[in-house]
């Protein structure tokens, strides 16, 4: 094992999963200092079709959860393109999020892990462990949908002054997803990471080839 994979805990994947979130938030966030939200909302969508991209020529392989989340960015990203309205763009992390642990809640309910049912070839390990994270995985997405509507609404109307520059309630959005809400999720998905350990299974063996004579 290599120095970096003792102390860099994620995967390929998980690694282009974590820049392709931060990625397009950052971009909005200097557009949209500079030129307005509209601008911002273009750097948002573009940077998201970029990111998309990159999983997709990273991977080789589209992955489910980052593909539709980037549809979603890109269509509530239109509406506040058409409406003029930045809350569209915020509203849908909240949408979004709800939606997953509603999904990933009904999964357990009635016996159909959707994590299990999407890794499960690809990682192998006991289905309390699937179950484990699922479960985390659902209060954690209920977690952060009902704090991004407490920051989104409860910093609508601000205009504070910092830096010689005004930050609106938009940016404080946007520093709060960037400064708070990335850093705790690459913790928690690192803590995912390490209590999945405790429930690996081994390998399957590989058939053997046929012998030819």
């Amino acid at each position: 094992m290599t120095w970096l994979r003792r102390h860099y805990p994620f995967t390929a994947h998980q690694t282009v999963n974590i820049f392709s979130e931060i990625g397009p938030l950052v971009a909005m966030f200097i557009v949209n200092g500079i030129h307005g939200i509209a601008a911002g909302t273009w750097a948002l969508i573009i940077t998201t079709v970029v990111s998309l991209v990159t999983s997709l020529a990273v991977l080789g392989r589209p992955p489910i959860i980052p593909f539709v989340a980037g549809g979603v960015s890109i269509g509530f990203g239109m509406l506040t393109l058409i409406t003029g309205d930045a809350k569209w763009v915020q509203i849908k992390v909240t949408i979004f999020n709800a939606l997953v642990a509603g999904v990933l809640w009904y999964g357990l309910r009635s016996g159909r892990n959707v994590f299990r049912f999407i890794f499960g070839e690809t990682f192998h390990y006991e289905a309390a462990g699937w179950d484990k994270l699922t479960r985390n995985l659902a209060w954690f997405f209920l977690f952060t949908a009902i704090v991004n509507e407490m920051v989104r609404l409860g910093f609508a109307h601000a205009h504070i002054v910092a830096l010689n520059r005004i930050f609106t309630g938009v940016d404080i959005w946007i520093l709060f997803k960037i400064f708070v809400v990335m850093p705790f999720t690459a913790l928690f998905m690192w803590w995912q990471v390490r209590l999945l350990q405790r429930y690996r299974l081994p390998l399957p063996d590989k058939p053997e080839p046929a012998s030819t004579r």
